[in-house]
Parts: structure tokens; sequence; C-alpha cells
């Protein structure tokens, strides 16, 4: 057909288009498939970016817990001559830890090795790039999960300093913990979360629930923390002289920017942005909140009033119980593991400690080790499938009772790594360096012996 139209006043006659032949069945399919493929593609990379933020996130939060949040709860808690010296510990953590997981101790901890550490294929982050180790996490790099950990292994070591706060010597403080990473942390972490780990959940011999740090994080560091503090002794005067807190306003701020940062610690270690996440982060709040009021409680009970250190104290008592059963139980579930843990680690601080006398200056050991070591075992108990179904393992109570030897099992290991790992090293740097300050510096305190300054200079 010859369809008319002019040029320049000249009618001229053009060609019509050809019809479009229609779509075969095949064609239609081959369309379809390509955009699903696209679709495909799309909520994969919308998804890897989710899960990449939420990630990032989590491990500012992690580090937000060390600085400023345990820096001002346990420099609330010493006397004011000592405060500076006290947050200049978590801040060594900081950055002496990070240098050193670049190093070496990231490989150690998650690097291919034997079910008990890591190997070195991975010093100086070698092979830890932007892509994803679906062993680990299969939609964030490599590198995102490396840093995320990082964090742990940052406030890992500093919690144990609650226990020698306020005689350690600064430069002691330095070789004890690069050597505690290497003995105690590093293959700690790679039994529980190293791929072919000892306890590794998916695959290791006993198979221990710890989700975010249980046995990992807390309880290697509050019995590592009972051992320094037998170890080291008492710091002069203690327990004839008072030595309260010199701000519990001061901890009070430290202790709120933990409750909010450990959402990263434990919502993060679902190491993506779904519904595990969701899941570990009501369990982490619900956790928290009842084993503050159930400290409080029982505080109220036998001194007739709840004090702001006393719940405080509880609330980060329940985030430790908590820690291992994130992401494995219910939101009762989780209040019933921080009613309990808030009570017991009140008694551990109140009654324990007093009955043995030793001095642990910021309670790491009954707050830590002892809420570490009873929440993982309630972990063993509560822990239900269908929570985690990646793990899909049901504790005690939904009719697994081999969970709970499990648990026992990655506890005792717990255990006894720190105590034997911790006494090497306090025996080594006692003999070298020395472990404490003189009785003139403790005097003076850590601020202007350890660092030539003052955290308070009333006279300006």
């Amino acid at each position: 057909m010859m369809l008319p139209f002019a040029v320049s006043g000249v009618q001229v006659l053009a060609q019509a288009p050809a019809a479009t032949a229609p779509a075969t069945d095949a064609d239609r399919m081959a369309a379809l498939e390509k955009q699903v493929a696209a679709n495909t593609a799309a909520a994969a990379a919308a998804q890897t970016a989710g899960d990449n933020g939420w990630m990032l996130v989590s491990a500012a939060l992690v580090l937000m817990m060390s600085g400023p949040g345990l820096a001002l709860f346990y420099g609330g808690l010493v006397r004011k001559k000592n405060i500076l010296g006290t947050m200049m510990q978590t801040f060594a953590m900081m950055g002496v830890i990070t240098v050193l997981w670049a190093l070496v101790t990231y490989s150690l901890a998650f690097g291919d090795g034997n079910a008990f550490i890591g190997g070195l294929h991975n010093v100086f982050l070698r092979g830890v790039g932007l892509m994803p180790d679906p062993r680990y996490a299969a939609t964030i790099p490599l590198q995102t999960f490396m840093v995320y950990q990082l964090m742990f292994a940052i406030i890992t070591p500093a919690l144990i300093t609650g226990a020698f706060a306020e005689r350690m010597k600064f430069s002691a403080m330095l070789v004890f913990m690069v050597l505690w990473a290497f003995i105690v942390y590093s293959p700690m972490a790679h039994m529980v979360w190293g791929v072919g780990g000892f306890l590794n959940v998916t695959g290791g011999k006993f198979p221990c629930l710890d989700f975010a740090g249980g046995t990992v994080v807390h309880v290697t560091s509050g019995v590592s923390a009972l051992v320094t503090a037998l170890y080291m002794g008492k710091r002069l005067g203690y327990p004839k002289i008072p030595m309260p807190p010199h701000s519990v306003v001061l901890s009070f701020i430290g202790a709120c920017l933990l409750w909010v940062g450990w959402f990263g610690f434990n919502a993060g270690s679902a190491l993506g942005a779904g519904t595990l996440a969701t899941s570990a982060f009501v369990a982490t709040h619900f956790g928290a909140a009842a084993a503050a009021c159930g400290w409080s409680a029982a505080e109220w009970l036998r001194q007739g009033k709840v004090s702001a250190l006393g719940a405080i104290s509880g609330c980060v008592a329940g985030l430790v119980g908590i820690t291992p059963a994130a992401g494995f139980v219910t939101p009762m579930g989780a209040l019933w593991i921080g009613l309990i843990v808030g009570v017991f680690c009140y008694f551990m601080v109140v009654k324990v400690k007093a009955l043995f006398g030793y001095d642990d200056s910021l309670d790491a050991f009954g707050v830590h080790g002892a809420g570490g070591t009873l929440g993982a075992i309630l972990t063993g108990l509560f822990a239900r499938a269908f929570i985690n179904p990646g793990v899909n393992i049901d504790g005690f109570f939904a009719g697994n009772h081999k969970q709970l030897l499990n648990q026992f099992v990655g506890v005792g290991i717990a255990w006894s790594l720190s105590i034997v790992g911790t006494l090497l090293i306090l025996f080594v740097v006692d003999k070298t360096i020395g472990l404490r300050v003189s009785e003139e510096d403790e005097r003076t305190g850590l601020d202007l012996s350890q660092h030539g300054e003052e955290g308070y200079d009333w006279a300006h």
C-alpha cells in the first residue's frame, strides 16, 4: 500500500510500514525469562545493599559499645583519680586490636585451619576482599564481615579491664591484651564461629549454640577477669577503705549506650537484614529489660530501695545473658533468660564476691563471666529450631536433651582456655615487665602516674 505525503509542495508516494509479525510462544517465553532474570538480579542487588548497609551500621554500633559505651560505664565506676586511665584502657583496644586483627588475628580466628585454630592464609588480610564468602555470609562482602567481627575482638579484652581497674600498669595492660588476643580469643572464636570449628553449630564435634558471643566474648573475658583479679590481689585499702563510684551519671550514660549498641552486637550477628535480625533484636531488648527488673526487684527486697547503679548493672547482665540465645529463642524465652540472669548476677555481685573477698573492681566476672555462663546454659534449655531455620536446633525444653550437654562442653572449654591461657600470660608479663603499679603510683592514681594528666582539673 502506497501513502501520499508532501515534500516542499510535491506529493510523493511512500511505502507504508510493514505489519509486525505476531510473536510466537517461544518469543514470549524468552521475553518472560529475560524479565524474570532481570527482576531476580535487581532483587539480589537490593538484598545485598540492604544487608551490607545493616551490617556496616551494626559494626558501628558495636564499636560504640566500646567507646563511648564501656569507657563511660567503667570510667564512672572508678575513683576520679583513675577515670582517664580506665577509659584509656578501652580506647587503646580500639587501636591496638584493630592493627593486630589486620595483621594476623583475623586469620587465626576465621581463616582456614583445623578444629581449634585458623591458619595463616589471611594474614595481612590477604584474600579478604569485596566479594562475599558464602561460608560466612552470602550477601555481604567478606571485608564487611571481617570489620564487623573486629568490633567483637575489640570489646572482649576491654571487658577484662574492669577486674584490674586502678592497679595495672598501662604497659603491662598492652602486652597482656596482645597475648590474650592470640592465646585465648582467636582459638575460641575459631572453635565456635570458624569453618570446621570444634564447637561450630553447623558441623562441629559439639555444636554449641552461641549466636553472638556468650562463650566467645563474655565467658572468656569474665573468667579471665576473675583470674587476673585473684592473681594481682586487692587494691590498696580494699575493702576497709570505701571506694564508691565517682560518677554514677557517667556510668548511667555508658549503660544506655551499651543497651543501644547491643542491637548491633546481637541483631547484627544475623549477618543480614532479614527476619532473623528482627528476632534477635526483639530478644535482646526483652532480655535486657527483664534482667533490669529482676536485679532491681532483688535489690528492693533486700535493701528496701532500687539504686540506679543496680538497675543499669542488671540491664548489662541481661544483655550478656541473652547474647548467646538471641538468634535461637522466642520473645518469651528471652524474658525468662533475662529475669533469671538478672537475679543470678545480683547474687554473684552482692553475695558471692563478699563471701570470697576477691577484688573484681568493676564486677567483670560477676556480670560477664557469671552472666555469660548462665546465658549459654539457658540457651540450651530455651532454644527453638523454628527461630533459626539455618541452624534448626531445638533446646532441652523442646525435646533435644543432648543440646544441654553441648552447651556445657562449650562453656567448659571456654572456662578452661581462659584460666590456663590467662594464668600463663600473667606469669610471663609479671616476670618480665611487672603487672602492677607501685604503691605510690596507685595512691596518686592512674591518670597522673600512667598518663601525666588529670580527668578533672578543678584548679582551672
